[in-house]
């Protein structure tokens, strides 16, 4: 009999990521971005005649942000950045795919453009732009045709985004965001601006408006409410009510089918979505089981077919489209040479916290015959997101060598209502560490870890809150892993990216009101107490968290001659993307963990 050896970090690696997809206007080719070849480019579908082999479109190795077939076939627009820097700027691909045109040509690397709507003919492109408004951002209108750019809304005192377009384009959407937890849409009609909601200055949510007609709006909102719902504004009449609410469900993304007359909605429910349709012209709602945990987009065709781009915890990303009630998988995304049973899923777990407040978790157990009895304590990025049934090849790969992974959605994490995400405002480190610490004593009662065989690992704030407990509570784990991880609060405010600036004060506090608290909870307090050994990895090219939060730790701790090993990605930026780095990174991580184990 055959025995064949334990899969190795390339067969995890294996898989790819698709970030965006897009279709052409009768449906025919499927556009997508991934990392297909090792680093992110542009790919093509054809999806009549059977013919479903993926062809590429660019060469450059980039990411982008959206992609959008010309109705008429004669371009794709698309925006790229430059090795994860974020700067993403707008270009025209020809049909078949090539080198990209810039649309503009008087941008500097610097300035930032996002794609917001293309009209119906495909002529007017309208876009927000940090060029001459980098803190607030602008709203323009390009003319394909004559290259006529006009300005249509310019942003103040926050950032301010075009969120939809009327389908005569006579007025449209905006969006001005005061923080993750505040944000504010309005109607701007002959001149004249509306609030969606009945009170712009009442802290909550309202956005992903879409027009149903020229006289009526629906959108996402949580006024009023501890869960986000769907929402209906009557232009005429100036009148806000509810349209759809679901029990403990988060109203996360709508798309309308106007043939149909069919909304459909997607929700967040802790850990994974749920999808539904809802009739307006009946108010029939009617649930429609997912092909996967959670969606990262989700495309209303003009056929009536619904395309999704899902992953679950032990599925990698693929786009399904929804006919006929059935799903067809388009993508065929799978883990090369591994069966479900050589794969892991999570068990969802509450524990109570040091306050009595119930915290959700995922636990992703190693199989039987390769468990190590150690374990992995994973902080969420965000930190108003959250750990959820998504596909992590890192995970699965650990899982393999024998680690438990155990993943808590802390106070500050979506899913669980208005009050509990905004628990982590102006409290990163406190009440989510608190949080940690619970989720960690629960690990040792169940008898699932021990303190000397614990490790912590997270990335953005999950790496922030990785080196906070490396130094304020080492006594709990063996080791850590930072991956771009902020490392001094103080800094870090001045630092993130301009148009991030206007809602830093409510989302993390004032660095001279709150000096005390930025001190006290920025992990460069703690050096003294950091003696735990510590891997950190960083991306040159990171707009969000820069390198010089990761440079100036390690450099502190190296002073004090501590154990700190540091990856640097030249060509990376808030994460790892390229295949090659990742293999790097993840192999050195499992080797740092292994090397700092205790048997």
């Amino acid at each position: 009999m055959l025995q064949f050896p334990k899969p190795d970090v390339e067969q995890f690696f294996q898989t790819y990521i698709i970030r965006h997809f897009g279709l052409s206007r009768d449906e025919r080719r499927l556009l997508f971005s991934s990392n297909l070849n090792g680093a992110f480019n542009l790919w093509a579908m054809d999806l009549d005649g059977g013919g479903s082999y993926p062809y590429p479109l660019t060469y450059n190795d980039q990411q982008c942000q959206f992609m959008k077939a010309d109705p008429l076939e004669r371009h794709i627009l698309t925006s790229f950045d430059r090795d994860g820097d974020e700067n993403y700027q707008l270009y025209a691909l020809p049909w078949n795919g090539g080198e990209p045109l810039p649309l503009f040509d008087d941008v500097s690397p610097e300035d930032k453009h996002y794609f917001a709507h293309l009209s119906e003919d495909g002529t007017r492109l309208y876009y927000n732009t940090s060029k001459d408004n980098p803190s607030c951002l602008n709203t323009r209108r390009y003319h394909l045709d004559t290259g006529h750019d006009e300005l249509l809304l310019e942003g103040k005192d926050v950032t301010t985004e075009l969120s939809a377009v009327s389908p005569d384009e006579s007025s449209l959407v905006y969006t001005q965001s005061y923080a993750n937890t505040y944000y504010v849409s309005y109607l701007l009609k002959d001149g004249q601006s509306t609030c969606l909601t009945p009170d712009p200055e009442q802290v909550h949510m309202s956005g992903d408006a879409i027009y149903l007609d020229h006289e009526r709006l629906v959108f996402v909102t949580d006024y009023n409410a501890e869960y986000a719902y769907v929402a209906e504004y009557s232009i005429q009449k100036e009148q806000f009510r509810p349209l759809v609410q679901l029990e403990r469900e988060a109203v996360s993304r709508i798309k309308y089918d106007k043939g149909s007359g069919m909304l459909y909605i997607l929700t967040d429910k802790g850990v994974e979505d749920r999808l539904y349709s809802y009739q307006l012209r009946t108010g029939r709602l009617a649930a429609i089981a997912l092909p996967g945990d959670i969606v990262d987009q989700i495309v209303a065709a003009r056929s009536g077919a619904l395309y999704v781009l899902a992953r679950g915890a032990a599925k990698p990303h693929n786009i399904y489209r929804y006919q006929d009630e059935a799903w067809t998988m388009l993508t065929k995304n799978v883990i090369t040479g591994l069966t479900d049973h050589e794969l892991s899923s999570p068990e969802t777990v509450t524990y109570s916290s040091f306050d009595g407040m119930q915290i959700e978790a995922l636990l992703y157990r190693a199989k039987e015959e390769n468990k190590n009895g150690r374990t992995i304590f994973w902080p969420h990025g965000g930190p108003q997101a959250a750990e959820r049934k998504q596909f992590r090849a890192m995970f699965q790969y650990l899982l393999a060598r024998g680690y438990h992974i155990f993943c808590p959605n802390f106070r500050g994490s979506t899913g669980y209502g208005s009050s509990f995400v905004k628990l982590v405002e102006q409290d990163w480190g406190e009440g989510p560490r608190k949080d940690c610490l619970a989720g960690m004593e629960w690990l040792f009662e169940q008898g699932i870890s021990e303190r000397e065989k614990l490790f912590v690992m997270g990335g953005s704030y999950g790496g922030y809150m990785t080196l906070l407990l490396a130094g304020r509570n080492p006594e709990y784990f063996r080791a850590a892993v930072d991956i771009v991880g902020v490392s001094n609060l103080l800094t870090f405010y001045n630092s993130v990216p301009e148009h991030w600036k206007p809602m830093m004060e409510r989302w993390l506090g004032n660095p001279e009101r709150d000096r005390e608290r930025f001190i006290k909870d920025s992990p460069i307090t703690y050096l003294d107490q950091m003696t735990n050994p510590l891997l950190i990895i960083q991306g040159a090219n990171d707009p969000r968290v820069v390198k010089e939060e990761s440079d100036q730790i390690v450099e502190a701790l190296r002073e004090k001659g501590r154990d700190v090993e540091y990856l640097v990605f030249d060509d990376e930026g808030h994460g790892i993307a390229k295949k090659d780095n990742e293999k790097i990174a993840y192999a050195r991580i499992a080797d740092f963990l292994d090397r700092h184990s205790i048997s």
